[in-house]
């Protein structure tokens, strides 16, 4: 694969989540856009694609506002969520899924004409994308049960170690972000 491929479309999700701050001002900023690309979130959906895009804005204002519209580990979508996802353009389903709750949303019609060039640009970027992966073929490199299933918690988890032994696990990317710090010995957690 192109090493190009994935800035392109790091950089088309950056830029449609701005389109969609420009209608939601207290969303926060994408802090990493390439972190979903290879991400995979059963609760949240496996495809990558707008309406993804906005069901993780949804998350964001949520963040933003101090609400909390999950549990389960993230995994049940609250009523919370289900407000903050119809202020962000997105419709659900009349009662709750048992182990999920009210992930399963869709773009409403009015959200799909508001964002039509944004969509249609991410598109692009995603089919591009999904051409230069498929173009793989025998390259890939195996990532594990939660990457072929979908992980619940938004990626694949590795063990990190601290000074004193204890231990957590954490997706890789958490741990690039900024240090974990053991309560015990003071240590950063280390992949082992």
């Amino acid at each position: 694969m192109s090493t190009t491929q994935p800035l392109v479309l790091a950089a088309e999700l950056a830029a449609a989540w701005s389109d969609i701050q420009a209608h939601h001002q207290d969303l926060p900023d994408l802090a990493s856009p390439e972190a979903l690309i290879g991400e995979s979130s059963s609760a949240c959906g496996t495809r990558l694609g707008f309406e993804r895009l906005l069901h993780e804005a949804a998350h964001g204002l949520a963040a933003a506002r101090d609400i909390r519209d999950t549990s389960r580990a993230g995994r049940y979508h609250n009523r919370r969520f289900l407000l903050l996802a119809s202020e962000i353009g997105l419709a659900h389903p009349v009662e709750p899924h048992a182990s999920s709750g009210f992930s399963q949303v869709t773009m409403l019609t009015e959200t799909q004409e508001r964002y039509a060039i944004t969509i249609e640009r991410l598109d692009r970027a995603l089919g591009a994308h999904q051409l230069a992966v498929a173009g793989e073929g025998a390259h890939r490199a195996f990532r594990g049960p939660a990457a072929r299933h979908g992980s619940s918690g938004g990626g694949v988890r590795v063990k990190a170690v601290c000074g004193c032994g204890r231990n957590v696990r954490v997706v890789p990317s958490v741990l690039a972000q900024a240090s974990i710090v053991c309560g015990a010995c003071q240590q950063p957690f280390r992949i082992a």
